[in-house]
């Protein structure tokens, strides 16, 4: 089995397990307690923030831990806009659902949410973000990197933005971190998500940076972890392993990105070879280095995908999507047809994949798609 779907999430790195299995047996106080056993386990804790601070530019007390992507993004957004009894919110028509159901909600409570448009790219349009603040915007939130398409947002010009408005700027970047450098400065934002399993860490956990100063409401309620604001306690073994994964992006980060950048590639160069009438979706060039979404004209992406079980594991569009064969609203947006929308699949490498399976999923994929 040749393993492309790295956007849905990625195998644990060796030395992260390590890390993992020997906080499990080594640390397994409770790091709010004041013996030695608790100590241990707090020291950890700190440094995996340590860690994640340092992967994105951020310092150690603005890293928040949660279980993963989902709570993060619900924390940014619901512990911001509930500061407010109502207020505008915008976001792009490109996001996850773990942005846009929390949004939904919001709606409801009588938020008014503005979707920015994006181009056939699939870049969110800025001049629409600065044309629709206003004096009720309380929040704008838009992801770093699509997770079907890979096109990475202009983020630093929509926080340059938000920045000179006073507009409290959120980027869920899970499909970026550790992939490709995401310096939170460099980006002008005040809130970005991490997720851990997204670059070779363990599943239930990962973080959300808080710039100092920026005041979240909290959305769960109990004892005072992580600032009051995230109570439980905390998941010491997947901290542990998520600093790991951190430490590991940061040492391999210039290497990850060229070779992603030269299989991703050599994978496009040979099927567009016997398949020229392949369309790649998405940016050409401002997309994240391990992913390829092409759509095979003629065929449907999970007949595709369905054909090529028994060897390559790829998907159709998000993973959240799964076995859903609608067309993916994110291509949708970017005014893609519902044929092609439906013949599309994402290719997304990873740390393991070599020259030799890139090679090997090149002529599966084309010998499934002449087939079909």
């Amino acid at each position: 089995m040749i393993y492309l779907d790295n956007n849905a999430t990625t195998p644990v790195a060796p030395e992260v397990a390590n890390v993992v299995c020997k906080s499990l047996k080594d640390c397994f106080g409770n790091p709010s307690s004041s013996h030695p056993v608790g100590i241990k386990a707090r020291k950890t804790v700190t440094k995996g923030r340590e860690q994640v601070a340092s992967l994105i530019g951020a310092k150690p007390d603005e890293i928040l831990f949660t279980s993963g992507g989902t709570e993060s993004n619900n924390m940014a957004i619901l512990g911001t806009a509930l500061r407010f009894r109502t207020g505008q919110i915008i976001t792009s028509s490109i996001e996850h659902p773990s942005v846009a159901n929390p949004l939904k909600y919001l709606e409801g409570l009588g938020y008014k949410v503005l979707f920015a448009p994006v181009d056939n790219y699939g870049l969110v349009n800025v001049d629409y973000i600065k044309n629709k603040i206003n004096s009720k915007t309380v929040l704008i939130t838009v992801m770093h990197s699509n997770n079907e398409t890979g096109s990475i947002q202009p983020i630093a010009a929509i926080g340059k933005i938000a920045r000179h408005k006073g507009v409290t700027f959120h980027c869920d970047a899970a499909q970026s971190v550790g992939k490709v450098p995401v310096q939170v400065n460099n980006l002008n934002v005040d809130l970005l998500t991490v997720v851990s399993h997204k670059f070779y860490g363990p599943k239930g956990t990962g973080a959300l940076y808080i710039r100092s100063g920026i005041n979240v409401k909290p959305v769960i309620f109990g004892a005072s972890h992580e600032k009051g604001l995230r109570p439980g306690t905390e998941n010491v073994a997947a901290i542990a392993g998520l600093g790991r994964a951190c430490r590991l992006a940061q040492r391999e980060m210039k290497e990850r990105v060229g070779t992603m950048k030269q299989l991703s590639a050599n994978l496009l160069l040979l099927i567009k070879k016997d398949i020229p009438q392949i369309k790649l979706n998405g940016h050409p060039s401002k997309r994240l280095p391990n992913t390829l979404n092409l759509s095979f004209p003629g065929v449907p992406g999970s007949a595709l995908l369905d054909k090529l079980k028994k060897d390559i594991a790829a998907s159709t569009g998000s993973a959240c999507h799964a076995g859903q064969h609608s067309p993916s609203a994110a291509l949708k947006a970017m005014g893609i047809s519902d044929e092609d929308a439906l013949s599309a699949v994402r290719i997304s490498l990873g740390r393991t994949n070599t020259e030799a399976q890139i090679n090997r999923a090149a002529k599966l994929f084309v010998k499934a798609y002449k087939t079909l």
